[in-house]
């Protein structure tokens, strides 16, 4: 097998090669820069433990705020371009900004702009290599899927939306009622005798089995998948790689074995966590209603012109467990928005008013939750509350919808900073998959990725 002439590199460990040739690029191209030109600015930051530590740690934080290591922004040259130049202008300006950490500013502004400049292209230098020799041909992953014709559009789309570098080139019809061939698209059907020399005459990552129905792995599919494992080829089951690949849990295709999914964290039994964690949220919540208090007399001039009545508003939702509580915010609605029965809001929703679109948009509309934090109603990171009337709605027809009440929910959360405003059934469906992820994994590292992502999705105007 010739599956392994090719080396591969998963999410995570593309994430950290990003981040650590950005830093190698960024404080070698300074020593080089700080030598040749005798600024002593230059090489001091490169060479000295301390300050080369901070510079990097800058760097690396304010790229994840700018999206620097989302593997989709990562693969955009134009994209990358307008990260890095924000990466970098922030990043330099925390820096000088911050002279007990960094190191003491030069007596001449020229090594302050050359320094800005050096890291800059030092940047744009190594990530439009990456863009070009790398993630174009060295990251991508060649994968045959194993499913029924009719799955696979949409399994197609679950794994390759998830991962720019993860290809489904060809597929195995689990189906072996029908023998009619039917390519789609670029993904080649193949035949099931045809598997093993497809396979040997293709760089081939892995096989993932999607189909759910066991009965149809004939003997001859499985004849020539255990032969293939035997060989070196790796093969997994579609829900893990999902899973993996999207971090969402794909409620859709787990059936009554769905105990086997859902090993929940057990950061949500850990006292020392959630005594973390509450304590970081009363300092959260105090911090973010004296900023609210301050916002209030700019909010109510600006609510008594462009958004017309109450400036709060209550509404029930759903918390840990079913229990019904009231939620605060800041009324971005017209009036009596709601007459007779409970609809979802969407992102061109003619009730929300011109200014209540700006508090939605920079989240301001939700800092009267904090309130709610306090209370113990609600956490900083968790599943959205939702409104009764949707919970028992959507729960009828979607299974483990009522498992999200298993923790509080939260001000931010997985679902919130990785997709749009649920406008549907079907888009609840993806935030429960995100939702379901974040109870499984939670976590103070996914906490804290999950506040860094919140900061990104204010910066970039992206609230709904």
């Amino acid at each position: 097998m010739n599956n392994k002439n090719k080396i591969h590199f998963e999410v995570s460990e593309r994430k950290v090669l990003l981040r650590v040739f950005d830093i190698a690029f960024v404080l070698g191209a300074l020593y080089l820069v700080g030598s040749n030109l005798s600024l002593d600015y230059l090489k001091i930051s490169s060479i000295h433990f301390y300050y080369a530590l901070v510079l990097a740690l800058y760097l690396n934080s304010i790229g994840t705020v700018f999206e620097m290591y989302n593997l989709q922004v990562a693969s955009d040259q134009y994209q990358i371009i307008k990260s890095s130049i924000l990466t970098v202008s922030s990043t330099v300006l925390f820096y000088l900004l911050t002279p007990i950490f960094s190191a003491e500013l030069p007596s001449n502004r020229f090594q302050i702009l050359t320094f800005y400049f050096t890291i800059l292209f030092a940047l744009l230098l190594w990530r439009i290599f990456y863009v070009k020799f790398l993630a174009s041909s060295r990251f991508v992953q060649n994968v045959i899927l194993v499913c029924d014709r009719e799955q696979l559009e949409e399994l197609i789309q679950g794994l390759e939306n998830s991962d720019p570098h993860y290809r489904i080139i060809a597929y195995v019809n689990s189906d072996h009622l029908t023998d009619e061939q039917f390519d789609y698209h670029f993904v080649e059907n193949i035949a099931v005798d045809d598997l093993v020399s497809f396979v040997s005459e293709h760089i081939i990552f892995e096989i993932v089995i999607a189909t759910q129905k066991t009965e149809e792995i004939t003997v001859e599919l499985y004849q020539q998948l255990l032969y293939l494992l035997e060989s070196g080829t790796t093969i997994r089951e579609y829900t893990q790689v999902y899973e993996n690949k999207s971090q969402r849990i794909p409620v859709q295709y787990i059936t009554r074995d769905f105990y086997k999914f859902f090993p929940f964290s057990r950061s949500n039994n850990n006292q020392f966590y959630l005594m973390f964690i509450k304590l970081a949220e009363i300092l959260i919540s105090i911090l973010g209603l004296l900023i609210g208090v301050a916002l209030i007399p700019l909010i109510f001039i600006a609510n008594a012109i462009g958004n017309r009545g109450k400036l709060f508003y209550t509404q029930e939702r759903v918390g840990k467990n079913g229990k019904i509580f009231q939620i605060f915010k800041f009324r971005t609605m017209v009036e009596n928005a709601e007459k007779g029965t409970a609809v979802f809001s969407g992102s061109k929703d003619n009730r929300i008013t011109p200014f209540g679109k700006f508090l939605r948009k920079t989240r301001i509309d939700e800092f009267p939750q904090f309130i709610n934090i306090l209370k113990g109603d609600m956490a900083v990171i968790g599943p959205r509350p939702e409104r009764p009337f949707f919970v028992k709605e959507i729960a009828e027809i979607m299974p483990f919808y009522e498992t999200r009440h298993i923790i509080k929910p939260g001000l931010t959360g997985w679902a919130q900073v990785n997709y749009s405003y649920g406008e549907s059934i079907e888009d609840s469906l993806v935030k429960l998959q995100y939702d379901l992820y974040y109870i499984k994994h939670r976590s103070l590292f996914l906490d804290l990725n999950i506040a860094i992502k919140t900061i990104s999705t204010v910066l970039f105007y992206r609230g709904q």
